[in-house]
């Protein structure tokens, strides 16, 4: 088994989940990196792989509870010990709430809350034995709000900041850190830049979040020393309102 300690990604997207993924491998983490299809991830290996680093990719549908528990079984027994999980798996749609049919909102909340859940569970599984570990579930805006239009979003959401307040209080005095980013604000990415060109527009003012700079805050939270543990923080640009 290797030596290393394990940071494993669900959603290793291109932005965010990716560059959080880039982070770890640079502090010397074999990542373990999921979307939905394996073939996706295929630039983010590659590039840390590049760069010196080592990513292992898995296809996986992070709602399938037999899929996550394969998946946390297998990390453990072929690559080492899960010292790190970050949830990031995004489910952001928006319907009117007479629009929002029940295949829509099942959805979300399978994607945000569900698949937090079994993360969470088989996280935790994983790390209570040796009573040391970081998990990470990435919020949003709508964590703290509705919004027109964001119902089924906002519900799954809300969902999963319970989750990790309540695993952030049974799990933080057996030595497992539990922490809520909330996201809250446009992000530098490709959905953005081309639906939302007027707020893509700030990047060159930093007024739109740079997934790097997410990633490092990721990062910083891993390695808070136990007795300045945060469990919830927010970033947002000078740009956004709140």
């Amino acid at each position: 088994m290797s030596r290393q300690p394990v940071a494993v990604v669900i959603g290793a997207g291109d932005a965010t989940g990716g560059a959080i993924a880039k982070r770890f491998a640079r502090e010397g983490f074999a990542l373990c990196v999921t979307r939905r299809q394996v073939d996706a991830l295929s630039p983010l290996v590659d590039e840390i792989a590049a760069a010196g680093g080592i990513a292992h990719p898995f296809g996986c549908d992070a709602r399938s509870e037999e899929q996550m528990t394969a998946l946390f079984a297998q990390i453990e027994q072929e690559i080492g010990d899960i010292e790190v999980v970050v949830f990031n798996i995004g489910a952001n749609v928006r319907f009117s709430i007479t629009e929002t049919t029940e295949r829509v909102y099942r959805k979300v909340w399978e994607m945000a809350a569900l698949a937090g859940f079994l993360t969470g569970r088989e996280a935790a599984k994983a790390m209570l034995p040796r009573q040391r570990g970081t998990i990470i579930f990435t919020g949003a805006t709508a964590s703290l709000r509705g919004g027109v239009g964001f119902a089924a979003f906002a519900s799954a959401k809300f969902a999963l900041r319970a989750l990790a307040q309540s695993m952030a209080r049974e799990l933080g005095p057996k030595g497992i850190h539990v922490a809520h980013p909330i996201i809250d604000g446009a992000i530098d990415t490709a959905f953005i830049r081309d639906n939302f060109p007027e707020r893509y527009a700030l990047k060159d003012q930093d007024g739109i979040l740079n997934p790097d700079h997410i990633a490092e805050q990721y990062w910083q939270l891993h390695r808070q020393p136990r007795d300045s543990w945060t469990h919830e923080l927010d970033l947002r640009p000078w740009a956004e309102t709140f």
